[in-house]
């Protein structure tokens, strides 16, 4: 995934720049960047994150940085900003999404000369330096970012950092969120909203789907207007999103409450205490509690000071050893207890499996699960929501295959909340995980607890549903 922050502004910026981009801090864990733009030209600074705290790392750069307008990103991969020279003129750029097709894009630019691409470890290709030779094969930056929207499969939000101001577009589907935000003599561009409050911004403009905006410490001007198809992805309200934002004027945190206060009225269950795994899991455990009447505690606690999310790194062993390491059993609170979770979902349930373990060795008589969201099914096509190279690192994909083999099966059975299938389904992933008892999110319950109609969210992961 990954984060971006930018702000205009008619005094210094580089305070607010600092905070906001650090604002994102839970999108990504890889790589932390700024760039300005300053009298001598546009400055650039990035710093490998992945073992240590963003701020940490740009204290020292932040009190050399001087500017009234800049860009920064957090990104779980790719380095960013990239600052680069082309006929439209010198500019900063920073992307968030996936671009699915890099390599057909990258194979048709190459079949003009003089084209070339900077090549990652294990062959990738930077996505936001690809964007940025997409943009430059246009006359001006407003056809080069609809050139980039309308080429790429997957999807790309971007913030371009130019000597007159900033671009920013969001996706063509709206998958992720772009967001300005005012106050007196500034103007900022996040996708997490929680970034504003504390800035002292305000929510001024939310980008529709494939939407252009210009921004200067004036204020903004549309230079293309949003169409009219909405995917927003319905996962950033369940895991990835931070409670405190909001996307198109919904509450994270709010949408989690929901969600477990319906997993509560669905399936009642005689139990002393509910729980959330740390943190995502929180909010949809307080509205489980809140519904049934029982008290929420805390028999998990996340050491937060030096622990990252555990989704993030690629190799198993390290999220296993981030997973373990991080959540700090209370056996006090455990020990013969009938305890229910409540979890954002279930991806591979690697980690989830020693979490039971763990419970049941502390004393726990009875642990029910109740994920936020059905079973995930489908790799993510459109953002890096998950690092997973395979379809079947997911837990209900391995689940299908124990019960189809090896032949090609036909997944829409298991898609059917009830169906005979879908509770093969779910009854295979209970056993592998000791569960006392698991019982999903059912997909019209997710979407009644976001508020938006089905059709303007992305729920690809959970039932396969592609676009018009």
């Amino acid at each position: 995934m990954g984060g971006f922050f930018g702000v205009a502004s008619y005094q210094d910026c580089i305070t607010d720049l600092f905070y906001g981009t650090d604002y994102h801090s839970h999108l990504g864990t890889r790589r932390g960047g700024l760039a300005v733009l300053q009298p001598d030209g546009f400055v650039r600074v990035i710093h490998d994150i992945e073992n240590s705290q963003f701020r940490s790392k740009f204290d020292g750069d932040v009190s050399s940085l001087h500017s009234w307008i800049g860009i920064g990103a957090i990104s779980d991969y790719e380095d960013q900003p990239l600052l680069i020279r082309s006929h439209l003129g010198s500019f900063a750029i920073v992307t968030v999404g996936a671009v699915k097709n890099a390599g057909a894009l990258t194979a048709e630019a190459f079949r003009g000369k003089g084209l070339h691409l900077a090549e990652l470890s294990g062959k990738d290709i930077n996505q936001t330096e690809l964007a940025a030779m997409l943009i430059n094969q246009e006359d001006s930056f407003e056809a080069g970012i609809r050139r980039l929207q309308e080429a790429v499969q997957g999807s790309c939000s971007l913030l371009i950092l130019t000597d007159k101001g900033i671009y920013a577009a969001r996706d063509k589907r709206g998958r992720t969120p772009v967001v300005i935000g005012k106050k007196q003599g500034s103007v900022a561009i996040t996708l997490e909203t929680c970034a504003f409050p504390n800035l002292e911004f305000t929510t001024d403009h939310e980008l529709g789907p494939g939407e252009i905006v210009f921004v200067t410490p004036d204020g903004w001007e549309q230079r293309r207007p949003p169409l009219a198809r909405l995917q927003i992805c319905a996962f950033l309200w369940v895991y990835y999103g931070y409670p405190a934002s909001s996307y198109e004027g919904i509450n994270v945190e709010w949408v989690r409450y929901r969600c477990g206060a319906t997993l509560a009225r669905r399936n009642p269950l005689a139990i002393d205490l509910v729980a959330g795994i740390p943190d995502s899991g929180v909010g949809h455990g307080l509205g489980y509690a809140a519904e049934a009447g029982v008290p929420f505690q805390r028999p998990f606690v996340k050491y937060t000071p030096t622990w990252a999310r555990s989704f993030m790194p690629q190799n198993q062993d390290i999220r296993d050893l981030v997973a373990r390491m991080k959540l700090i059993p209370i056996d006090s609170l455990i020990q013969g207890k009938k305890c229910l979770f409540c979890e954002d979902s279930i991806v591979r349930g690697t980690q989830l499996r020693d979490t039971i373990k763990r419970l049941f060795d502390a004393g726990a008589l009875e642990v029910h699960m109740r994920p936020a969201c059905p079973p995930l099914v489908f790799g993510c096509k459109f953002l890096n929501f998950s690092m997973s190279r395979s379809e079947m690192d997911l837990a209900a994909r391995r689940a299908i295959r124990e019960i189809e083999g090896d032949k090609p099966a036909d997944l829409s059975p298991y898609l059917r909340h009830g169906s005979d299938a879908y509770q093969d389904l779910e009854e295979r992933i209970r056993r592998k995980l000791n569960l006392t008892t698991l019982k999903y999110q059912r997909l019209d319950d997710l979407v009644a607890a976001i508020g938006l109609p089905k059709d303007k969210l992305c729920t690809f992961c959970w039932d396969g549903a592609e676009p018009v």
